[in-house]
């Protein structure tokens, strides 16, 4: 499936940026613009499901290899950096041999989903289509009105099938096995994707992990300046 995508700057260099679930390309809204001006062509996709890209036929078109396949089928290959947030985390390690980026960032990255009554569970966030701005406030104490308003509207557009079509993977390695490519793991404080045992395998399989400090799990709208510099000596 062809992906909306949106575009900021016109550098010699693309970023590639991947959003997480339910949400769509307006969760990088200054992520964009600043990489742009930093040289970059930045592209930001709308996964399937979300924002103006197409509908799947069902939950079971909503995995992991889905999402991956999109990516590839819309996107150039050989991109300077490639940005996966959560679920785009997990999608964009899937993809990320066939895109062949020089570099990868990993965002809170959703590679296990947790079982039991604390893990994964679908219904949770399909409730959030009807979360009201308030709600979405006291989940995000630290987000500008501006996100809290995207957020709101890329809600309403989400397709929540797309939230059952990952409780085959509930509890499933989703790990990746090592760095590709030189890899930044960048990690809310405390991570709720990513425990510190987990932290220090990835360290171990070649990822530079890096913790921003006292935010959440979207920490390029908690703490935009410290996601950035976390990312300074990437990009």
């Amino acid at each position: 499936m062809l992906l909306h995508t949106t575009t900021w700057g016109s550098g010699d260099r693309i970023a590639l940026l991947v959003h997480g679930l339910m949400a769509d390309h307006r969760t990088w809204r200054r992520v964009g613009p600043a990489l742009a001006e930093r040289g970059y062509r930045v592209i930001a996709v709308d996964l399937r499901g979300h924002g103006l890209s197409g509908r799947a036929s069902g939950p079971a078109a909503y995995r992991p290899e889905d999402y991956a396949g999109d990516l590839v089928e819309t996107l150039p290959a050989g991109a300077e950096l490639a940005v996966g947030h959560s679920l785009g985390g997990l999608v964009l390690a899937r993809a990320l041999d066939r895109l062949g980026p020089a570099r990868a960032v990993y965002s809170d990255p959703a590679w296990h989903l947790g079982a039991g009554p604390d893990g994964y569970r679908a219904e949770l966030f399909v409730r959030g289509k009807t979360m009201t701005r308030e709600q979405i406030r006291g989940f995000n104490p630290h987000w500008p009105d501006e996100d809290l308003d995207t957020e709101m509207a890329s809600v309403r557009l989400w397709d929540e099938r797309s939230a059952y079509g990952l409780r085959e993977f509930v509890g499933a390695d989703l790990w990746p096995a090592r760095a590709a490519v030189p890899s930044l793991v960048t990690l809310a404080d405390p991570s709720v994707l990513v425990s510190p045992e987990a932290a220090r395998m990835l360290a171990g399989r070649g990822f530079t992990v890096r913790t921003v400090e006292k935010t959440g799990h979207t920490i390029h709208r908690d703490d935009f300046d410290g996601f950035m510099s976390a990312l300074d000596d990437w990009i």
